[in-house]
């Protein structure tokens, strides 16, 4: 826990102080690849390194990471290893999608994920929020110890549900906690295979042992597909304009197959709800080690709630709530790596005589886990210091510093969505409950399709 006057440090590897060999890549990797990156990564403002003989480029200086994914971004794919480790589960959804397939995917969705069509969403989620926080109710009265971890996968499952599918997932939510983390934990991570590029039809251990709970995902979004085309031809009246329905509607020659709508569906409930839900588990955890943060955010939230009923107004009326959250996702990126391969060769001038040239068929890595860590970007790197994003300070952060939600033509869509629905969704739980860590509390970051706290983050509820 912080001191009046040093900042909470949460728990994260130490950068290696020297290069690791070729088994113990292999082996970081499999386990935790946050675990593999050295002192220099977060030191130096760009590196080219050998990766299993591949040409690699770190990219850690702003100006570059704008080229790569902003400026000159049609001269960037989505690296193979990315694409071997995300293809299995997501397939042809908007985050492995690439080409054609991607525009028509991103233009199907955009209307959905306008800031205005968001907003439509804020009374949902604020009932979805007040209805999770019944189940607290005994927690708090026996101050019992309960995994944040889960229940806040649970939570934003049910916001996920309701805004975007109207409530009508097919499948109990009561086990989609677990179903999440056995994914997760066995298709969303590094093979060996993958570091050798080996084909994807060469077996991945790890991933065979998740092919029963990938089925039952794909069998959960198969029914909610059929249940809502059913509704659509027998009682058109009925039909609840979400996206669901504007996904089904796409179909047809000029816009989505079926199985794209399916791949879609999946990675919106899979992965979209998964990142909102491991940073706001994150920011209760730092909040709670930050006891002075914490006052400020209380304070906040009880006065907002008082005074304006409107969950609309709530993400500009708490600055200190969506900075306590946005920094939780500066240390705990929930997509803690962006990585690209050159199609073309290529060069960037730092504007200082310094030039980078790179060669066709070079992965560029964007680490958000070292870019937001870096000691040249950030002050205090390593400490959480939520003040850093409060509307004064936020134009001394370079707009391609932090990205929690990508940046460029692949941005994530659901951005405004996700902070509205946090901001949301901690007004309504602190402004009932304090959350405390116990002896217990020891989460340890994980990188797998997002980083996840090993160990859970098992704190103690109490009623404020």
């Amino acid at each position: 826990m912080s001191s009046p006057l040093a900042p909470f440090v949460p728990p994260a590897p130490v950068p290696r102080t020297r290069p690791p060999s070729r088994f113990e890549i292999i082996r970081t990797v499999m386990r935790n690849p946050l675990e593999l990156w050295g002192e220099p990564s977060f030191r130096l403002q760009w590196m080219k390194v050998k990766f299993f003989n591949e040409r690699t480029l770190i990219a850690n200086h702003p100006g570059l990471v704008r080229h790569v994914l902003v400026d000159n971004a049609r001269n960037y794919k989505m690296a193979v290893i990315r694409q071997l480790i995300l293809r299995p589960i997501l397939r042809d959804g908007l985050l492995t999608a690439e080409g054609e397939t991607w525009r028509r995917s991103r233009k199907a969705m955009a209307p959905v994920f306008t800031p205005r069509h968001a907003q439509g969403f804020a009374e949902k989620m604020l009932a979805q929020s007040r209805a999770f926080t019944i189940r607290y109710e005994v927690a708090a009265a026996n101050s019992e110890v309960r995994d944040i971890a889960v229940d806040m996968t649970e939570l934003t499952f049910d916001i996920l549900s309701a805004t975007l599918f109207s409530g009508q997932v097919a499948g109990s939510e009561a086990e989609f906690a677990g179903d999440i983390e056995r994914l997760l934990s066995t298709m969303g991570r590094v093979d060996p295979m993958d570091l050798l590029k080996a084909p994807s039809f060469v077996p991945r251990l790890r991933r065979v042992l998740g092919r029963k709970v990938l089925a039952k995902f794909r069998n959960i979004v198969k029914q909610t597909m059929a249940d809502r085309q059913l509704l659509i031809r027998t009682n058109p009246d009925a039909v609840p304009e979400d996206f669901l329905t504007l996904l089904i509607r796409q179909q047809g020659p000029d816009g989505l197959t079926l199985d794209e709508i399916e791949d879609n569906i999946i990675t919106f409930i899979g992965a979209g709800h998964e990142t909102t839900a491991r940073a706001l588990g994150w920011t209760l955890y730092c909040l709670a080690n930050s006891p002075s943060d914490r006052q400020k955010v209380e304070t906040e939230i009880d006065h907002v709630l008082a005074h304006e009923p409107d969950p609309v107004k709530w993400l500009e009326m708490m600055p200190w709530t969506r900075a306590a959250f946005e920094e939780a996702m500066r240390l705990y990126p929930p997509a803690p790596s962006i990585n690209r391969a050159a199609i073309a060769d290529d060069r960037w001038e730092d504007g200082e005589g310094e030039t980078v040239t790179i060669e066709a068929g070079t992965t560029v890595l964007v680490m958000p886990w070292t870019l937001h860590r870096h000691t040249k970007l950030w002050d205090q790197p390593n400490a959480y210091i939520p003040s850093r994003f409060l509307p004064e300070n936020r134009g001394k952060i370079d707009r391609y510093q932090y990205l929690p939600f990508g940046v460029g033509p692949r941005i994530c869509i659901g951005a405004t969505f996700a902070l509205q629905e946090a901001v949301i969704a901690l007004g309504v739980l602190m402004s009932r409950y304090r959350f405390d860590c116990v002896a217990e509390t020891n989460p340890w970051p994980v990188q797998k399709l997002t980083t996840q706290p090993e160990g859970g983050l098992p704190m103690r509820i109490n009623r404020r």
